[in-house]
């Protein structure tokens, strides 16, 4: 196998590996302040699975950042050069890290409204901005990945 076409897959293996595991850490952190809302006011499920869903999302972003590489950009292909390659690895580990620590942060962020919710205060709107905040550096890294793979494609 060519060494820069698994430099480069090696980052994208940590791009959608590590927002996957940001999403499911965000998701369950927030799930588990809602079975302990539950307990105190169970008509605001809905509310509750909106907020526990939200980290959800870094995941995708993991997910959308393989897409263009390998639709848009058609750099994953056995001529990759090696700029290329470190490219991919380089925006592989960015957006990888950042959808962690993001989809975590913003899991946390989501619990302490579930919670306040069951607690009988109506914060679901501000919890749903206060949770975009954590979001938006998910998206400035995909939006950074682009630019990497318009760089070098």
């Amino acid at each position: 196998m060519d060494i820069n076409l698994f430099i480069a897959y090696l980052g994208i293996a940590i791009m959608v590996g590590l927002s996957g595991i940001g999403s499911a850490f965000g998701v369950t952190i927030a799930g588990n302040a809602t079975l302990g809302a539950l307990k105190k006011n169970d008509s605001a499920f809905g509310n509750y699975l909106v907020l526990t869903a939200m980290p959800g999302t870094q995941g995708l972003y993991g997910f959308a950042g393989y897409f263009m590489f390998q639709t848009i950009f058609k750099v994953l292909t056995p001529q990759i050069t090696a700029i290329q390659a470190m490219a991919v690895f380089g925006a592989g580990i960015a957006m990888g890290l950042v959808a962690l620590f993001s989809a975590i942060r913003q899991g946390q962020v989501c619990a302490n409204g579930v919670a306040s919710i069951g607690q009988g205060y109506n914060v679901f709107g501000n919890t749903l901005i206060l949770a975009v905040f954590p979001e938006l550096y998910a998206i400035v890294a995909l939006a950074t990945v682009f630019m990497i793979g318009t760089a070098v494609a």
